[in-house]
């Protein structure tokens, strides 16, 4: 392959990178008015999906809330029903945050069959595929929070 041909390649393959991060923009928006959520809660609400229970500021830490900002949010899940807060019985001043059962509903409604055909689509790939769709999606990540980070300490 020729530099030429291997730029070209990578111009599609960023083209194609961009195409997904919209396609998967356009799910969220989807899925958050669905919800009746707005798009912070609605991480918030996967973050608890995936991670489980956790604190208020664990919560805030993961999605890059300040502490004001977290507990509107979380007000907001418990209002629509799909958060809801326990006290720590050894530690009254601590509180975790859980999905609910209906959120656990929802989200499964929701991208159950995502996941489903994710998986399917994923089964057809061999080991070393999917270890550099794994490592190309890990490094985009890293990418992508190092340039959040960045964009949030950029001086106007």
């Amino acid at each position: 392959m020729s530099n030429q041909q291997k730029g070209d390649l990578i111009a599609t393959v960023m083209q194609a990178v961009a195409a997904f991060q919209d396609a998967t923009d356009q799910i969220d928006e989807t899925a958050a008015t669905r919800l009746g959520l707005n798009r912070t809660d609605l991480r918030c609400l996967g973050i608890l999906e995936r991670a489980g229970a956790m604190t208020a500021g664990q919560l805030a830490e993961s999605v890059g809330l300040s502490p004001g900002a977290i507990t509107a949010a979380v007000d907001r899940l418990v209002r629509a029903g799909y958060a809801h807060r326990i006290r720590d019985v050894s530690d009254r001043r601590r509180v975790t945050i859980e999905p609910t059962p209906a959120a656990q509903t929802a989200s499964e409604k929701i991208w159950g069959p995502l996941g489903v055909e994710a998986h399917r689509r994923l089964s057809r790939r061999t080991i070393e595929e999917l270890t550099i769709i794994h490592d190309f999606l890990v490094e985009g990540y890293q990418m992508q929070t190092r340039h959040a980070q960045r964009i949030t300490d950029l001086n106007d």
